[in-house]
């Protein structure tokens, strides 16, 4: 048994633990905001809407490529366009079944009377990389891993549309070294690096952080190559919009300690009016962002939403409904 004074230690020993957590935490939180904003932008707030700056946009992608170059020990280029990997070359990342959206002349999927199983066991597993799923880097010491969010090609009227997660594009203001790498897989870039030129947010997740509205869309362009489309180099996800529920899902995502992306299939539900919930174990950080696709090729959702986007067993995506719609329009509508 402890005496009142060994108590008495203890409980001091242990309050000073906790304070001691509490300052690390609180440094560490710190430090993050401060490396962050160095890389932050206002943008339009009350719209939601940052156009990035083309010099800062292209030196994100020259350090990206500067990177894989260096993961590689290739001599660095005189500029980004001049790099392979700035080149994208389909044939060396063939589509596998859910992978590259269909022609306009296949036949829809439809999951449900196509023998569509859920993951056994019902948990994140490495995947073959996909032209139509990327991994989003954010290059410089903003307290990020390298690549730290997953997203996704959607068709658009303009073939360089991406979706991913408010989140992990507005944090205190709009990041203004995001690069979206398709394809990405130990260090490879076989579809080159696309930069954004505008992004969007809802206005509600801008002022709030409203999980509710945790989906952004960035239109993209390749560094050196003005007439390039992203959709014509990837293909593209359809986009559906108020889906109906359940329906039979897969998530995927790139951890942002890993080199792989990860998936896993189960029955998406909803988590009430305006969240939908996919219960899949061990899909942890980097995959925020990463696309919840029904049907094969549809687009119903992108990780985040409540909890940051989830927990240990589950994953999260803000519901799709008439507001994202508007999003959409408003990215894809803009000159």
């Amino acid at each position: 048994m402890f005496t009142k004074d060994q108590r008495r230690a203890v409980r001091v020993c242990a309050l000073v633990g906790v304070c001691c957590a509490l300052l690390l935490g609180a440094a560490g939180y710190a430090w993050k905001v401060h490396s962050l904003a160095g890389h932050l932008a206002d943008g339009d707030p009350a719209r939601g809407t940052y156009i990035p700056d083309p010099g800062l946009a292209d030196n994100a992608g020259f350090a990206v490529l500067d990177g894989l170059a260096g993961d590689a020990g290739e001599a660095r280029p005189a500029d980004p366009a001049s790099h392979p990997a700035a080149d994208p070359a389909p044939t060396e990342v063939p589509p596998p079944g859910d992978g590259k959206a269909p022609a306009e002349d296949a036949p829809p999927v439809h999951w449900w009377s196509a023998g569509w199983q859920p993951s056994d066991p019902l948990e994140g597993r490495p995947t073959a990389a996909e032209p139509t799923i990327g991994a989003l880097f954010s290059p410089g010491e903003d307290g990020d891993p390298y690549h730290h969010c997953s997203a996704s090609v959607v068709h658009s009227p303009g073939g360089d549309l991406v979706a991913t997660a408010a989140h992990c594009v507005h944090q205190f203001g709009f990041r203004t070294n995001l690069v979206f790498v398709p394809a990405y897989r130990d260090g490879e870039a076989p579809y080159g690096v696309w930069v954004p030129s505008r992004i969007d947010v809802d206005p509600r997740w801008a002022s709030e952080r409203d999980p509710d509205h945790d989906v952004a869309f960035l239109r993209l362009r390749s560094p050196g190559h003005p007439d390039r489309r992203l959709e014509d180099v990837t293909g593209a996800e359809t986009i559906g919009f108020r889906p109906e529920l359940p329906a039979p899902a897969r998530l995927v995502g790139y951890p942002n300690d890993t080199e792989q992306p990860l998936d896993c299939r189960n029955t998406a539900r909803a988590a009430g009016p305006t969240q939908l919930r996919l219960d899949c174990a061990d899909v942890p950080d980097g995959t925020s962002g990463g696309p919840v696709l029904t049907d094969a090729h549809t687009l119903i959702g992108v990780i985040g939403g409540r909890d940051g986007g989830g927990d240990d067993e589950t994953s999260y995506s803000s519901y799709f409904d008439d507001s994202v719609r508007a999003l959409y329009e408003r990215s894809t509508g803009a000159p």
